[in-house]
């Protein structure tokens, strides 16, 4: 009686395995086609935008190492920005502390690469990526954007825009090594689920606030 009641068990939690799977793998699947022919590693072939949406990501590992997604994003923005790809930056992330401010030392870094502040916005509600695409619409008012981060990063806010009726493209920095971006990559199978949670549930950016105009 328990050998069966254990075969039984098994079998269950691998049901649930072999759906959880098939949920990672379709979610994943959709979100790559719906960001498809959206996303460019090109500085040439990418068109221009007004407005380029650089996605905040902490500048330094917790071991204190120089974080490589945020250096290849800063050097990203810098070449939209100098072949004229863009016209003004909207810096999004979180500053959730006073000991934590990613827009602003994002802001910094493009401003001691060449880009004048005042051509720099930052939003400091940027806390996830839903909230930078639905704020970049509502708060900043924009319908075109083109997004700055790594392209597993860049399809899923483009497809999160897309949902939300703002029109992104993506500009693809840097990627590092799968071996070394391994946390990084399974963590995005999980937040790609997510996206179609939120969809699900409706959830809304954590603040709004004032419009604020680009220009």
């Amino acid at each position: 009686m328990r050998k069966i009641f254990t075969k039984g068990l098994a079998k269950k939690i691998g049901g649930l395995f072999a759906i959880g799977f098939l949920l990672i793998l379709t979610c994943n699947a959709v979100i790559e086609s719906g960001a498809k022919g959206k996303t460019y590693s090109d500085l040439t072939a990418i068109p221009k935008n007004k407005v380029g949406l650089v996605l905040g990501t902490a500048k330094k590992l917790v071991g204190g190492q120089p974080n490589p997604y945020y250096s290849n994003r800063i050097h990203a923005t810098v070449e939209l920005y100098k072949a004229n790809k863009i016209e003004f930056v909207l810096v999004s992330g979180d500053n959730g502390t006073i000991y934590y401010n990613e827009p602003s030392t994002i802001k910094k870094d493009l401003v001691a690469q060449g880009i004048p502040s005042e051509r720099i916005f930052l939003d400091y509600a940027g806390f996830r990526t839903l909230d930078s695409m639905v704020r970049a619409n509502v708060v900043f008012g924009l319908d075109n954007v083109t997004v700055i981060s790594q392209k597993f990063h860049n399809e899923r806010a483009i497809y999160i825009a897309n949902q939300k009726g703002l029109n992104a493209i993506g500009y693809n920095a840097e990627d590092i090594s799968r071996k070394q971006g391994l946390k990084v990559q399974l963590r995005e199978y999980l937040a790609r689920v997510k996206v179609f949670i939120d969809l699900l549930m409706k959830t809304e950016p954590k603040f709004y606030g004032n419009p604020i105009e680009i220009k």
